[in-house]
């Protein structure tokens, strides 16, 4: 009988053992469990990556003097609610602020949450592209820099009279400044880098061969460009451009008066007119080259790099009269002499009264 009641106090206390093994074995297997749930979730949190909208990608601006409320509000609005909010909070954790992180982010699809709001609280932000093609004005060129920038169009043609006077350029010539192309840009770079950066490549187009050219032609670079806009405005076609600025060049060596329309055209300010009249030749203007002699005092719109390049390597010609044809392809009819252009010009201004246009 002792050593049966000794038995089964053992089963017992193996028993006991076994449940107290049991039940440790088996809280720890729910500790690492919720372990591994919890690291889980924040890997899930952190390094799922954005899906952009059919793989688009977006950007996140921050502008300055943004709050941290209206940050939030853009990468939700940008990001979805979800990775938005998810983006803010690892954000804020890093201790992001929004001195720092003025700017414009490209987020591409693929982009972990960590990823993108560790760009974001350094302030590495994504180069954005400007671009100013034809562009007549520099109020329009302005609006335009103005339109792709952390700046307003008053703060750029400000920061032109600062950085460009110093470089020897008056008001008229600001347009011979610049050279229409594809640019990067952070978005919140300061108006005054923009137009010096702007100022440092044309300088760099304007090679000692470009220079030399100019040179031979009695022409500064300024000059040059400034043909060069007449030309871009007379015709839109790139292959008549050369022929179009020899025939300036050709008024110019020979002290006649240049005559050209668009120049009109811009003294009225109107650049929607597709007739000049005699009340038009009339304007008093210093762009009004029927009026006045030689080169109006800057260029009529910022000349393009290829259009410059016409000017310096025009073809000789004898040309020195011109009329835009009557089929209205976009070319023009040249004359050496007055009696053939003013029978190009009748055959034009017929077809303008048949198309009843004034």
């Amino acid at each position: 009988m002792a050593t049966e009641r000794k038995s089964t106090t053992g089963k017992k206390r193996k028993n006991k053992k076994q449940s107290w093994v049991y039940r440790h074995s088996l809280g720890l297997l729910i500790a690492v469990i919720a372990f591994l749930v919890s690291i889980g979730a924040v890997f899930a949190f952190v390094f799922i990556p954005y899906s952009g909208s059919e793989g688009r990608s977006e950007w996140i601006f921050i502008p300055k003097g943004s709050t941290a409320a209206a940050v939030k509000d853009s990468m939700k609005t940008n990001l979805g609610s979800s990775m938005g909010t998810r983006v803010y909070m690892i954000w804020k954790l890093m201790g992001g602020n929004t001195d720092t992180s003025q700017g414009a982010y490209k987020v591409s699809s693929g982009q972990s949450a960590l990823n993108i709001s560790r760009r974001i609280a350094l302030g590495r932000q994504t180069p954005v592209e400007v671009r100013f093609n034809g562009t007549r004005t520099m109020e329009q060129l302005s609006r335009r820099i103005a339109s792709q920038l952390q700046c307003t169009p008053e703060e750029f043609l400000e920061a032109c009279y600062e950085v460009l006077p110093d470089s020897g350029f008056d008001r008229p010539n600001f347009p011979a400044a610049f050279i229409p192309d594809s640019y990067e840009f952070y978005w919140s770079s300061t108006p005054a880098n923009v137009v010096t950066r702007l100022l440092d490549y044309r300088n760099k187009f304007w090679t000692d061969e470009r220079r030399s050219k100019a040179k031979s032609l009695g022409l500064t670079p300024t000059e040059v460009a400034t043909v060069a806009s007449i030309v871009e405005e007379e015709t839109a076609k790139t292959d008549e451009k050369p022929k179009v600025a020899r025939l300036y060049l050709n008024r110019i060596a020979k002290g006649i008066k240049l005559q050209a329309d668009p120049t009109v055209k811009f003294a009225s300010g109107d650049f929607s007119l597709r007739r000049i009249t005699g009340k038009h030749l009339a304007i008093e203007s210093p762009y009004n080259t029927y009026r006045i002699k030689g080169l109006p005092p800057g260029p009529i719109r910022v000349a393009a790099g290829a259009t410059i390049d016409a000017v310096l390597n025009a073809p000789d010609h004898d040309y020195i009269y011109m009329c835009a044809k009557e089929d209205f392809s976009g070319y023009h009819n040249f004359a050496k002499d007055y009696a053939t252009h003013q029978a190009n010009a009748r055959r034009y201004q017929a077809e303008l009264n048949r198309r009843q246009i004034h």
